[in-house]
């Protein structure tokens, strides 16, 4: 068979796609597979996307342009696919999922987009998303699974529900065929009366120690919406791995160039820096380093804070902070309501700058 290159050209995005399928994949999602009329090829690296000139009535010059990211793998060069989830305030998606048809084509640009793992020298990787952010993660590891490529990946999604899990069946075949991709789902809550025996809760760091126990020798993919990457972020960073390691992609800001990277702000506490805690029931003040926790600075200077398991799962040791700011990565021991009225886990709280608590 001739090499499927010097038979046909590649796809250029001054020529329309045609849509040949849309398969449902839950409420509101779909995958919409394109071809080239011209049976010219896809050429790109897994997790880059392409923008849609979408129709919208209504809107100034009747289109809207989105952008998604490619679900399919650039080893199936003769059609390319996007999954799209519609928000409740959506546009181009809703219209896709209420009239595109197979047969209809559209105007798109690119590929393009930098979170790939194409170029990485890695032998071991961690993929975590959120939602559909699984998108990019399942063109990667499909591209690796179709090269042949021994696989050594944890992949990690997050959803509402296990209905919810997008490609999970997929994903699911792929993974009975190799051990070098394990799987692990996390969701929110189960479906009514479909027991869930899976994880279940927010992702934080000790479901990544159990499920990946490894992740400090992995290159990181993550995917999802802000706050969840955010999230992931911290308990990597707490966990002390090399954020060098570390690739993200946004819902909704996808990058073409190295100077269109958002820059990470993340706050970390800094061992050089040193903080002050002023535990105001006592009137005691204790100056640390940024990195020692509030626990351990009342230790310090006599003080007792109830605690338990000091990972920030039991939640023991809250307090409420009256002044100034920390950094905290628990692990569900404390709820957002709690936060939000200036509550505190000791254990897993670092001071940054001057910070009163009720101690």
């Amino acid at each position: 068979m001739k090499d499927l290159q010097t038979t046909a050209t590649v796809w250029q995005d001054n020529e329309m796609l045609e849509c040949v399928s849309i398969v449902p994949e839950m409420p509101n999602t779909a995958s919409f597979t394109f071809r080239a009329p011209s049976g010219a090829l896809f050429a790109y690296d897994p997790g880059q996307f392409l923008t849609l000139e979408i129709p919208a009535p209504g809107q100034p010059g009747g289109v809207v342009h989105r952008t998604y990211t490619i679900s399919s793998s650039p080893s199936r060069p003769r059609s390319i696919t996007i999954t799209a989830k519609a928000q409740p305030d959506s546009i181009g998606t809703r219209w896709m999922l209420d009239n595109l048809r197979p047969g209809m084509r559209l105007r798109a640009l690119g590929p393009a987009g930098l979170f790939t793992n194409a170029g990485s020298t890695a032998k071991k990787f961690l993929f975590i998303s959120a939602g559909s952010g699984v998108t990019p993660m399942m063109s990667m590891t499909t591209c690796m699974w179709d090269e042949g490529q021994e696989l050594d990946a944890v992949f990690i999604n997050c959803a509402k529900r296990p209905s919810e899990i997008i490609f999970r069946q997929r994903l699911e075949q792929m993974a009975s065929r190799t051990p070098g991709l394990d799987l692990k789902f996390v969701v929110e809550e189960p479906d009514p009366y479909r027991p869930w025996t899976g994880y279940q809760g927010q992702f934080n760091q000790l479901m990544l120690g159990l499920m990946a126990p490894d992740y400090l020798d992995r290159e990181v993919y993550c995917c999802g919406p802000e706050p969840f990457m955010t999230a992931v972020r911290e308990a990597l960073a707490g966990l002390g791995f090399d954020m060098d390691n570390y690739h993200q992609e946004s819902f909704g800001a996808p990058v073409e160039t190295e100077a269109e990277q958002p820059a990470l702000d993340d706050v970390v506490p800094d061992e050089d820096s040193k903080a002050e805690i002023h535990f105001a029931t006592s009137d005691v003040t204790a100056k640390v380093a940024e990195t020692e926790t509030v626990l351990a600075a009342a230790r310090s200077v006599g003080l007792n804070i109830p605690s338990g398991c000091t990972f920030g799962v039991c939640g023991t040791c809250k307090v409420k902070k009256t002044e100034g700011e920390v950094h905290m990565v628990h692990n569900g021991g404390i709820s957002d309501d709690d936060i939000e009225a200036g509550y505190i886990l000791a254990c897993c709280s670092n001071p940054i700058g001057k910070v009163a608590v009720e101690v």
